[in-house]
């Protein structure tokens, strides 16, 4: 499949590469196919990610491994809100919180409270509300990201 992107121009997604949101994300229920991008300059290194729709290509979704920031992140999920995914297990789950970037950077946020979950062996994914007040919907991520970003270049990796 061929899409045109903002984000990444013109690409080639492998059809094994597409993710199924039955129920779409939140505030986009139409937008059901996404495939998982990153930035070969510096996506990959910072950590963020893009769920890139394939229904609407001009949408591109920064996310990120939540433990990157949060490293004892493990929200409560009723099982019976990630069934329609198949069998969860630790080795095919792939976890992802949304990254909003404002145009002051330094305000850079994530949603720890609407977590993204993917089963990858099935490639199908859902977007959960977590109940309680124990994670943010905005929790500041850029001076975590900073100190990280500090620490490898350090240690040289």
């Amino acid at each position: 499949m061929r899409i045109n992107t903002r984000i990444f121009g013109e690409i080639d997604i492998d059809e094994s590469r597409i993710i199924i949101f039955e129920k779409g994300i939140i505030g986009f229920p139409d937008m059901k196919r996404f495939t998982l991008l990153h930035d070969e300059g510096d996506g990959a290194n910072a950590g963020i990610h893009y769920m890139q729709s394939l229904d609407e290509p001009a949408f591109a979704m920064p996310v990120m491994d939540p433990l990157v920031v949060v490293p004892d992140y493990s929200p409560e999920v009723d099982d019976e809100l990630i069934r329609p995914l198949g069998e969860i297990t630790p080795d095919n789950m792939l976890v992802f919180v949304t990254v909003s970037v404002p145009r002051e950077v330094e305000k850079m946020t994530v949603n720890l409270q609407a977590p993204i979950i993917i089963n990858a062996d099935e490639r199908k994914a859902a977007q959960i509300i977590v109940e309680g007040k124990e994670y943010k919907i905005k929790f500041p991520i850029y001076e975590i990201l900073q100190e990280r970003k500090k620490k490898s270049e350090e240690e040289g990796i």
